[in-house]
């Protein structure tokens, strides 16, 4: 399980309600614009897989998968598998704890 994941909420909470989260496949299917970082459930379906491998290719997103799908709590949508944070800061400060470079 991934430490602080409090923190981690918190800072996607901030990114929602910022206008900074793209949530869902349906969402992130053909989006063009600047990522900075793509979170996804490692148990997601083929056209879910399609878009992350997508973001992988083409894009300098960083693109992180994690166990357990914690989206659906974080973002309070239903089996909600992948989602797309398109603020540099947020992304980056997401980035530290998903890493442990936070303790504590």
């Amino acid at each position: 399980m991934i430490q602080n994941i409090d923190k981690i909420k918190g800072l996607i909470n901030i990114a929602n309600k910022a206008g900074y989260l793209i949530i869902g496949s349906d969402a992130l299917k053909g989006y063009n614009k600047k990522l900075y970082l793509l979170l996804y459930d490692l148990d997601i379906g083929k056209n879910t897989q399609k878009i992350v491998n997508q973001f992988k290719l083409n894009t300098d997103c960083i693109v992180y998968g994690i166990e357990d799908c914690i989206y659906c709590k974080i973002v309070n949508v239903p089996n909600c598998k992948i989602v797309g944070i398109k603020n540099k800061g947020l992304s980056e400060e997401i980035i530290k704890y998903l890493r442990g470079d936070y303790i504590g």
